[in-house]
């Protein structure tokens, strides 16, 4: 593309007639597109590992199944698009000589670039489509037309089905390698979900040598071989060819992860396990790092989509902890639970949901596996009602309603408005769980249980309270409500979208009748929290922090509220966490929040590192949890919860249209975040000192960003925007800036 210079295009255009001009904005292009979701739609794997090139008859590769496929595309500059037009053809070299012949939809003035559906001719299944755009920003500038994408239809076409990547594998050779005598032992410096494959010499052909596997070590560096729980160690012999060969082990399937719930493994895959650690045992000969090959499963993931450091060097390990254990769990293309059972779980998905937005611009494995949740429901009450709030994520982050609008009856049914009473409360203990609820949510059980949180006391044969905090069950689980009215919220603003009035009307009037029902019903006004349930007066952590988190608690309520649940500390799993922190957060309490991000107490997530596990793990500590596994996807709530609420980057609107920053960095000194959107990167950076507190932001094209940053407890002196003084509006706890359009911005403020 050539780039014009502003005194150029003026000469040109006293020259010539007007009408001859086409006047294309300086450097702005479009990048990034993408179809249904997908950044790649072309990506083809050969036994997971990525090619390139023309179509394989071999191999796997993603598919567009829809009959109307969603472009999206984003901007290299921060400008507001006006209109755009965009041209498709079977042929990318039609395409680049203009023609058009499948679709050219002429210049459409619209401001949409994240979910253009197409409309043009029917589109055929197993063709390859080329696709190309451009654009017109606020001032009527034209870009170029964007390089040509591709992307091939499926065999058949549906009106709608989630389009997804296959599994791919990424080589990787150990960190540190040493050896010892007949031993050699291998760290690849982080465990993964992967396969082993080994390079070795036999002079004789007689040798056997035995392999050890695992996640865990001793002291002394030697593989454990009775780990606890379901922390992972596999042994195998193999018996060596004379020669040099290279051996890939076949793991054996374990009986508990493969069953029928299980998300089984693909075969172009083959079985995985978690390890870390690699024991080479009666080896003789010479060995290198490259004979020893991880081959690490994972569903594709951009380690570049974003960053974060601060002042706080636990907070930064924290933080790589829980971004990279939302890579190394994705191994199985769906959101599971871990390596003990491989099962998809609401609550787990509601959370990895979350996380993998914060750290990757990948949207389509969470709604694939919000979908298959859809169909395949678990136990748990709560859980349940977790599919309408992943449901808004989805829309909230990605602006696509296709989602919502295909599944709208079995996300209806979710609310389980069958087991209301009349108080405005739900109960699972009325006797109104029938098989028709069952069959509605798509739950092959005979009846759903509460679970408020997990384990319980007792389980496991533990002693103590387990990690429910007391928790009273009763006919009226405060846990359970709080989630039915986070439900009818949200879905009340599904239906509106959907023009579905009178559904929207309804859940919005339930949603208030629960709201009253807590605060008249199990607000205990002696003990300044709500009650777990209408026959009890024990309030626990979970009542309380899930009421905040959801805005259960009016204003007048809040600080009494808070003061009880800072007094519970983290009397929660790492599931509850989730919620936990973003009540903390909700009532603004910035540093109780970060003393808990940034805790190393047994209850913290700096002990899954102490611990020496390098992915998450499904408890705070093997004592709270005898059986778990190291690595769970739900413990790594701060994943989303340092991007979300401390760096304060959060949708307003669907399709990241409109967002909200509001850091609440507490006492760090400074912080720096890249926030991943549908748009483009967020990225914020805040720093302060006694008397200033700094901001730089960049807002992505096509966005507008709301600025709201801490209200000082001293006297403001100043406020600035690229050095200008600016109005802002002085809120209860924080300064309201003007709206910010697209582009880069330094904010100070200045106090005494």
């Amino acid at each position: 593309m050539y780039k014009f210079r502003v005194t150029f295009l003026y000469l040109l255009w006293l020259c010539l007639p007007h009408s001859l001009i086409t006047v294309y904005g300086q450097d702005l292009e479009v990048v990034n597109p993408k179809v249904d979701l997908l950044a790649h739609p072309m990506l083809q794997v050969v036994e997971g590992y990525p090619v390139t090139g023309s179509l394989l008859q071999v191999g796997q590769q993603s598919k567009i199944y829809n009959k109307q496929p969603a472009l999206g595309w984003e901007f290299t500059k921060a400008v507001t698009q006006s209109a755009y037009r965009i041209m498709m053809s079977t042929s990318p070299d039609s395409l680049a000589k203009g023609i058009g012949e499948v679709w050219d939809s002429g210049k459409v003035m619209s401001a949409e670039s994240s979910n253009v559906l197409y409309s043009g001719r029917p589109l055929r299944a197993n063709t390859g489509y080329a696709w190309r755009v451009m654009v017109w920003d606020q001032d009527g500038n034209q870009t170029t037309w964007s390089p040509i994408s591709q992307f091939q239809t499926a065999d058949t076409l549906k009106a709608y089905k989630t389009a997804f990547y296959p599994l791919q594998k990424t080589d990787e050779v150990p960190q540190e390698m040493s050896k010892l005598a007949d031993e050699v032992r291998a760290d690849f410096g982080k465990a993964s979900f992967g396969q082993l494959r080994l390079t070795m010499t036999s002079l004789t052909g007689t040798d056997t040598i035995t392999i050890r596997l695992g996640e865990e070590i001793h002291a002394d560096g030697t593989i454990n071989r009775e780990p606890s729980g379901t922390i992972r160690y596999a042994e195998y012999k193999i018996p060596l060819t004379r020669g040099r060969h290279t051996y890939r082990l076949q793991f054996n399937p374990n009986k508990r992860n493969t069953g029928r719930q299980a998300i089984k493994m693909p075969t172009y895959i083959g079985e995985v396990l978690p390890f870390r650690y690699v024991e080479i045992d009666g080896y003789t000969s010479d060995m290198e790092a490259s004979d020893i090959i991880r081959s690490t499963v994972h569903y594709p993931f951009d380690d570049f989509a974003s960053h974060f450091e601060s002042s706080d060097s636990v907070l930064n390990m924290v933080w790589e902890l829980c971004k990279y254990s939302i890579k190394a769990t994705s191994f199985a293309g769906i959101y599971v639970d871990g390596d003990r059972e491989r099962i998809p779980y609401e609550a787990d998905a509601y959370i990895n949901q979350l996380s993998h937005y914060g750290v990757d611009k990948e949207y389509s494995m969470a709604r694939r596996s919000h979908e298959y949740l859809l169909h395949n429901a678990t136990w748990p009450t709560e859980w349940i009602l977790q599919s309408v709030l992943m449901a808004y994520n989805d829309y909230l982050y990605t602006g696509d309603i296709r989602s919502v609008r295909h599944h709208y009856d079995d996300l209806r049914a979710k609310l389980l408005l069958p087991l209301r009473e009349s108080n405005g409360l739900i109960s699972t203990r009325k006797g109104k769980q029938s098989q028709q609820l069952m069959r509605a949510i798509h739950y092959r059980g005979d009846a759903l249980r509460d679970i408020v949180d997990w384990p319980h006391t007792g389980s496991f044969g533990m002693e103590g309270n387990g990690e429910t905090d007391g928790f009273v069950f009763s006919d009226f689980n405060a846990v359970v409500n709080a989630f039915h009215y986070k439900a009818l919220c949200d879905m009340a603003k599904l239906a509106a979208v959907l023009d579905r009035g009178e559904d929207a009307v309804k859940f919005s009037e339930k949603a208030e009748e629960t709201h009253q029902a807590f605060q008249s019903l199990l607000w205990d006004n002696l003990t300044g929290a709500y009650s777990d349930g209408i026959d009890t007066d024990h309030a626990s952590l979970h009542t309380n922090m899930l009421a905040m988190a959801f805005g259960l608690v009016p204003k007048s309520k809040s600080e009494r509220v808070m003061a009880f649940i800072r007094s519970r500390g983290m009397a929660c799993s790492v599931y509850g966490s989730q919620f936990l922190m973003d009540a903390i957060y909700e009532a603004g309490d910035a540093e109780y929040a970060l003393s808990l991000l940034t805790s190393q107490d047994d209850r913290s997530w700096y002990n899954m590192i102490r611990a020496g596990s390098t992915i998450t793990m499904e408890a705070w500590d093997n004592k709270f949890k005898p059986n778990q596994d190291w690595n769970h996807a739900w413990g790594a709530v701060p994943a989303n919860i340092i991007p979300r609420k401390l760096m304060g980057v959060e949708p307003l609107e669907p399709g990241w249209g409109v967002f909200r920053v509001r850091p609440q960095i507490g006492s760090l000194t400074r912080a720096k975040i890249t926030v991943p959107t549908i748009k483009g990167a967020v990225v914020v950076s805040c720093q302060q000192d006694k008397s200033t507190y700094t901001l730089d932001l960049v807002v992505p094209g096509n966005t507008t960003a709301m600025l709201e940053l801490p209200l000082p407890d001293r006297t403001v002196t100043a406020v600035t925007i690229n050095g200008e003084p600016v109005d802002v509006k002085v809120q209860p706890d924080f300064l309201q800036f003007p709206q910010l359009k697209g582009g880069s911005y330094h904010v100070s403020v200045d106090f005494r």
